[in-house]
């Protein structure tokens, strides 16, 4: 068998089939048609500001709406300062407003589709944390009207990675459904996190690789992400996520 030819299988088998395999599977599911008949309510996942005094920050993922949530999620960030009565949700859409400020409630349903939790800080550490939130989140260089495109990014995913990099202690990478995340907001092909925990390549979000501690290793072709996971020990799966190993 030739070098082409085994290529061309690892291809199929690692980037084709589990999102052809997430396509069948979405199009069984009971969705709803529109936005307009979606579900934006809060899921109820996070407690309720009052009943936790401690500063807090929060990495949210869902999947997305329509088709395209077969093999992406979108991405959101929330935070609170200490006593605070009220959680502040920070978003990147295409539709209005670029960087959406408490859009929806912190932990709602994104078009129907039930959050999770990608990472929690909580107490002393998230009130330290929160002021470089803040300014990873001002200086993101998508943030104006325009700043958007579905695909291969600037999206929503692109706005969170792009806090997540340049406050590498949050510790956390989005998803490997989380297409966009690999686009670079800086425009640098070459990107080393500032702790030099993790090295990212990417060209355009369309091809490249991250590794490190945080990201494992990861291999990007056309917005899908396949690797190993070290921290939390897995297999990352394109339009799956992390299949865990134990």
């Amino acid at each position: 068998m030739t070098l082409l030819k085994r290529l061309s299988i690892a291809f199929a088998v690692i980037y084709l089939l589990p999102p052809l395999a997430s396509a069948g599977w979405w199009a069984l599911r009971d969705r709803p048609s529109s936005w307009r008949e979606a579900r934006w309510s809060s899921a109820g996942i996070l407690p309720k500001p009052q009943d936790d005094p401690r500063a807090a920050i929060y990495i949210l993922s869902a999947a997305t709406g329509g088709m395209k949530g077969a093999v992406s999620s979108h991405a959101w960030i929330v935070t609170k300062p200490r006593n605070a009565n009220a959680y502040d949700r920070y978003d990147k859409v295409g539709w209005g407003t670029p960087i959406r400020h408490n859009g929806y409630a912190a932990d709602a349903f994104w078009y129907s589709n039930t959050p999770r939790i990608v990472r929690a800080i909580k107490g002393a550490e998230a009130e330290r944390l929160i002021p470089a939130v803040e300014k990873a989140i001002e200086t993101y260089p998508f943030s104006k009207p325009g700043g958007y495109r579905l695909y291969p990014g600037p999206n929503s995913n692109t706005f969170v990675a792009h806090v997540l990099r340049t406050v590498p202690d949050i510790g956390v990478v989005l998803p490997p459904d989380a297409v966009g995340r690999d686009y670079p907001a800086d425009g640098r092909l070459l990107q080393i996190d500032d702790d030099w925990r993790d090295v990212h390549a990417s060209l355009y979000g369309l091809i490249g690789f991250s590794a490190g501690l945080r990201s494992g290793i990861e291999l990007h072709l056309l917005g899908l992400v396949a690797g190993l996971d070290f921290t939390d020990p897995g297999i990352k799966v394109p339009a799956f996520g992390t299949v865990p190993l134990f």
